[in-house]
C-alpha cells in the first residue's frame, strides 16, 4: 500500500489506533453467540488492526477471537 491508501483507525474520542495497543470499552457490549456481557471499562489489551477502519480484532478473558467495533472503545 502506498502512503495515501493507510487506513488510520481511530477510537471513538479520535485518537489513532495502532497494532497492540489496550483499549477500554466506554458501553457494556452483549456478545453474540455467547452469554457473555463485557463491562464498560474492560481493559482490552494487544488489539490487531482489521482492513476495516472501523473494526478492530482482540481476545478478552472470557472470548477469543472477537471483533469490535471501534466506536464503542476508547485508548488505554
Amino acid at each position: 500500500m502506498s502512503e495515501e491508501e493507510q487506513i488510520v483507525v481511530k477510537d471513538s474520542n479520535g485518537a489513532v489506533l495502532a497494532n497492540g495497543d489496550a483499549v477500554t470499552l466506554i458501553k457494556d457490549l452483549k456478545v453474540k453467540g455467547t452469554s457473555v456481557t463485557l463491562k464498560r471499562g474492560t481493559l482490552v489489551k494487544n488489539i490487531r488492526l482489521t482492513d476495516d477502519e472501523e473494526l478492530i480484532e482482540c481476545n478478552v478473558d472470557k472470548v477469543k477471537g472477537l471483533v469490535l467495533r471501534t466506536e464503542f472503545l476508547k485508548k488505554a
